[in-house]
């Protein structure tokens, strides 16, 4: 491993400056389906939008939304919107209207970039009031008309991005991202990955995630190349690793288990040299798979959370001898497990994951009561000290310093990478006026780490639902919910079981699905 990078940001180190960052010159940096941009265009590239976008927009801090597949607009627009001293706002494509409207309204967008069938999509009043929409060839075009704004002189603690993460209860949360954070990030991942101008990265986690989209920053920070893939298949993972001899991949479990079913063909294999994995734990066995499968690439299990952005890293050369470990902190972050007491927890004392140090993000978008109950004080034996963000997270440290998860509090639903709102599911089934009471519970799951459950009383008293409304109910589910918080199984209920206090009992339900259901 290379020596520790120093941590502290120097005046022009943020996100905008990591385009040809380090002067990699003619190398190649994103293969699109079209065209590779080298380092030096992947600059003048993002100039370009830079220099469009603040014609564009009103000013500085106006944030600037994509909705769009993997491309060149959302490879570049990330690192283009911080250039223009605007804040970049990344929808998933894979949400549905109604969830890019909440997002859209909930950060006051002024600007809306994305594909023509997802715009179409749209409603009326889904754009915020003095909010623009433009689909990205239109966009792109009209940058090529611009020149090239030059390097950034904002300042690193500005906010540059607002990426949404799902909370436990209620409508999607904007957490907001400076540039020093993921700059930061950047140096952070591409330092204990030991990433090189040489190595190729398939990028095929959702660049609206924390996750995907230092897939690009830390890649071109160290002068590597990306290469982007929207992939209908696990077999075109494998296919494009064989055409682009790719030496990175990242992937969450229910991938990694999809991917060690393949028949990888040695093209595709040999050329690996790391995978990592963050989103839900490795399995043991899914850790064997992996490396009877790819023997000669290092393996990276991660734990993050998107409001620090990611916290550990197991080193891979224990990952053989320690497969159910969280590893220790990555560099720039300071871990501490703290107990019921406030102090810090003895080893192999269950604790509290708290996230200190100059990766911990600014705090909810205009959410000042969310912000305060996970953005708080470090504790006293923090090193850092300043605000730190308590994850809710129950884990242990050994005697060597490993830390182990030990449990969540909060009650999201962990499904195939996404985190999932019970509440969202919930108010989208109570919506279609076709049951009274909803609950939605994840469910352990081989595959998906966790299923969605949806249990629900019907409308109609007495006798339950009618045929009509169980068939209707997943129709409209389909069409309010995206595809990853779709129920895998719906199950109606004469009644509710209830609790001392006469409410739903949540946790029996959560036991008579588990052993129902759970491998």
């Amino acid at each position: 491993m290379p020596q520790p990078p120093d941590p502290a940001p120097r005046p022009l180190d943020h996100l905008a400056e990591l385009a040809g960052v380090a002067g990699y010159g003619d190398r190649p940096a994103l293969v699109l389906r079209d065209r590779t941009l080298n380092h030096n265009q992947l600059r003048q590239r993002v100039g370009q939008l830079a220099m469009w976008l603040i014609d564009m927009l009103p000013g500085p801090g106006a944030r600037v939304a994509s909705w769009a597949a993997k491309g060149e607009l959302t490879c570049l627009l990330p690192l283009a919107a911080a250039r223009a001293g605007l804040v970049h706002v990344p929808i998933n494509p894979l949400l549905k209207r109604a969830q890019a409207a909440h997002i859209l309204s909930d950060s006051g967008a002024k600007l809306l970039i994305g594909t023509g069938s997802r715009l179409a999509s749209m409603e009326p009043d889904d754009l915020p009031p003095g909010c623009a929409a433009l689909g990205e060839s239109e966009a792109l075009r009209m940058a090529d008309n611009f020149g090239v704004l030059g390097p950034s002189r904002i300042d690193p603690a500005e906010l540059a991005a607002i990426l949404y993460t799902s909370g436990s209860t209620g409508k999607p949360k904007g957490v907001m991202l400076s540039h020093a954070n993921m700059w930061l990030g950047a140096v952070s991942v591409a330092h204990y990955l030991g990433l090189a101008r040489d190595d190729v990265t398939l990028a095929v986690l959702p660049l609206s995630f924390d996750y995907g989209q230092n897939q690009l920053f830390s890649t071109w920070y160290a002068g590597g190349c990306v290469v982007p893939l929207d992939f209908l298949f696990p077999k075109d993972v494998a296919k494009a690793c064989a055409k682009h001899r790719v030496t990175t991949l990242a992937a969450v479990p229910p991938l990694w288990v999809q991917l060690t079913e393949l028949d990888w063909p040695e093209e595709a294999r040999s050329p690996l040299r790391r995978l990592t994995n963050s989103g839900g734990a490795l399995t043991v066995d899914l850790v064997k798979a992996l490396r009877g499968l790819f023997p000669q690439a290092d393996l990276f299990p991660m734990y993050g959370l998107t409001e620090a952005f990611r916290s550990t890293f197991l080193d891979p050369a224990l990952v053989d001898s320690h497969p159910t470990s969280m590893g220790k902190a990555i560099p720039f972050a300071e871990i501490l497990v703290i107990g019921d007491t406030g102090e810090v927890a003895a080893d192999n004392e269950e604790g509290e994951l708290v996230h200190c140090g100059p990766l911990v993000a600014q705090g909810y978008w205009q959410d000042a009561q969310r912000t305060a109950e996970r953005f708080r004080p470090a504790p006293a034996a923090s090193a850092y000290g300043g605000t730190a963000v308590w994850s809710g997270d129950r884990v242990r440290r050994a005697a060597d310093g490993l830390l182990y998860f030990a449990g969540r509090r909060d009650a999201m639903i962990k499904s195939a990478g996404n985190r999932i709102s019970p509440q969202e599911i919930e108010d989208a089934a109570l919506a279609t006026g076709l049951v009274a009471e909803a609950v939605a519970l994840g469910v352990a799951d081989v595959r998906l780490g966790q299923a969605v459950h949806l249990v629900v009383r019907a409308v109609k008293e007495p006798g339950g639902a009618d045929e009509a409304a169980r068939a209707e109910l997943p129709r409209r589910l389909q069409r309010e919910l995206p595809n990853f918080m779709q129920p895998q199984h719906i199950h109606w209920r004469a009644a509710m079981p209830l609790n001392p206090n006469g409410k739903i009992d949540r946790t029996a339900l959560q036991d008579q699905l588990t052993q129902e259901f759970a491998p």
